[in-house]
């Protein structure tokens, strides 16, 4: 035994079975990439896909779900467990959904968040926990329709409607507290990986309405001359607020938004990107993604960058570069948020080329500051229009990536990975991981070099897979290695941090 370079070397003489190295024709895409999909409750648009369906048929249908996001190299899943005021979970701050059951309030019969959970780490998928805070109703905004202990109902005051919607008043301080203490309760009960939040704040502006806040403003305004600035204020107590409570909690949970793409016109704000869109987080949504960074009130942020390069009047390609300059060299992972629901069916025509996708994620790559992109939404994925599911699937995605380091948080390496046998069988090559004194090791990485010498751990070329370690023994079968082929393989540990161990050993099996 002597150190090669990171992790467990062990070089294998493989028996003539086995599939062709399905590698050899890719180009390299980055080691560390965010590669992650959002998966819809509201309305069914993803999961469950109809209300009332049993709890078996959901939980079926999940599995398949995350068994196609892994296949397709995704490294996490953003999974919606509360879009209107309710819960994907038990909880004393909303009632079950009713897009689980079909009726508010209902019990499924099980807990949807923490199958979820245990799920996506089986595949080794990160899950972030999508909440949105605000939205009461989706569609009416009679309060009497809401289940009974309900919060809306138990604090009628709390409420205001705007076009048919029902939503907590933002400007509340009690509200405030309510929505961190939701949340607090999801990351103390699940092993999350993240809390996520999209680009509801103040709802979306409908044309000579204005959001009914005047009482809370005249109670809570009074250091404010301008109605704006307040509502900013409000929001960027809720960001801070809700991060310093996840922290207190577990530190290593991460909080993300996805906000609009367009922070501010440069038309408005010669500090905003050069765009000409109709609406602006900052004046219109009174989200400050400024703020946020600068204050580092979010660990990522997802900005929903969905147009194509070079559109008009607010192009992809312009977008990505303003928000690198937001972002480099701050605490904010800048990940873009990617329009897969207009592959193939939106109406302008460079949606209906097939390099258009491809292309972003290439302009993405060519940009180190973009550390990877978030897609909307799991379904249109699924549909493969335009093939954009296999060009994924066998192009763009086809080797793994680790999901890139937040230095930032409270992170440890783990040590070396320790006793690992191989085994040839028929079905390939099983490495057996018996690593229990790994405290802090949460999944490995296992890297195959061709010969009997292991290479550089740089990069992502000889990277195959990542297991979750799996208690006192981690089993991964490689189905791919070739016959009559001589491979070394090493291993490495990661915490779930996604910080990789330096230290390893070489063995040699003929």
């Amino acid at each position: 035994m002597k150190q090669v370079g990171m992790g467990l070397c062990f070089t294998l003489g493989l028996l003539a079975f086995g599939t062709e190295d399905t590698f050899a024709q890719e180009e390299l895409s980055p080691k560390r990439e965010m590669r992650a999909v959002w998966i819809a409750s509201v309305n069914n648009i993803d999961w469950p896909s109809r209300a009332g369906l049993s709890a078996e048929q959901q939980q079926t249908e999940f599995v398949s779900m995350l068994d196609e996001t892994k296949e397709m190299g995704m490294n996490a899943v953003v999974v919606q467990v509360k879009p209107t005021a309710d819960s994907f979970y038990p909880s004393e701050y909303g009632p079950w959904s009713e897009y689980l059951t079909g009726q508010q309030g209902q019990d499924p019969g099980y807990d949807p968040l923490a199958f979820m959970v245990e799920e996506a780490h089986k595949r080794n998928l990160e899950f972030h926990a999508w909440v949105n805070p605000y939205r009461i109703t989706m569609n009416h905004t009679d309060i009497n329709r809401l289940a009974e202990g309900h919060p809306a109902k138990e604090h009628q005051d709390w409420v205001v409607a705007y076009g048919n919607q029902l939503y907590f008043d933002p400007g509340l301080p009690e509200v405030r507290q309510f929505l961190v203490d939701a949340v607090r309760e999801i990351v103390q009960n699940y092993d999350i990986d993240a809390i996520h939040m999209d680009d509801y704040f103040y709802p979306y502006p409908i044309a000579g309405q204005d959001f009914p806040d005047d009482d809370s403003f005249a109670e809570h305004g009074s250091d404010f001359t301008d109605r704006g600035d307040w509502r900013r204020h409000n929001v960027n107590t809720l960001v801070a607020s809700l991060q310093q409570a996840i922290k207190d909690e577990k530190p290593y949970v991460k909080f993300g938004i996805s906000p609009f793409g367009v922070w501010r016109n440069s038309s408005t704000d010669p500090t905003g990107s050069h765009t000409r869109a109709g609406v602006e987080n900052y004046d219109d949504l009174y989200a400050d993604t400024r703020h946020w960074i600068q204050n580092r009130s979010v660990d990522y942020i997802t900005p929903q960058i969905y147009w194509n390069i070079g559109f008009e009047a607010a192009a992809f390609d312009i977008l990505t570069d303003w928000w690198i300059s937001e972002t480099t060299g701050s605490h904010t992972h800048f990940y873009v948020g990617q329009a897969a629901y207009k592959v193939g069916v939106n109406n302008v025509p460079a949606w209906h080329d097939p390099e258009e996708y491809p292309r972003q994620i290439a302009y993405m790559r060519e940009r180190p500051d973009v550390k990877g992109s978030i897609h909307f939404s799991l379904k249109d994925l699924r549909a493969n229009r335009l093939g954009v599911k296999d060009r994924l699937t066998k192009t763009e995605y086809q080797r793994p990536a680790l999901i890139p380091e937040m230095a930032w948080l409270a992170g440890t390496v783990p040590k070396k990975p320790t006793n690992v046998d191989l085994v040839k069988q028929k079905n390939g090559t099983v490495l057996t991981i018996a690593d229990p004194k790994n405290e802090h090791a949460a999944y490995y990485a296992i890297y195959r070099f061709d010969g009997q010498k292991a290479g550089s751990l740089e990069s992502n070329e000889n990277l195959i897979a990542t297991v979750r370690k799996d208690g006192q023994e981690t089993t991964f079968i490689d189905h791919e290695a070739a016959a009559n082929q001589t491979y070394t393989y090493v291993i490495t540990a990661l915490d779930r941090l996604h910080n990789e161990s330096k230290n390893g050993k070489k063995a040699k099996q003929n």
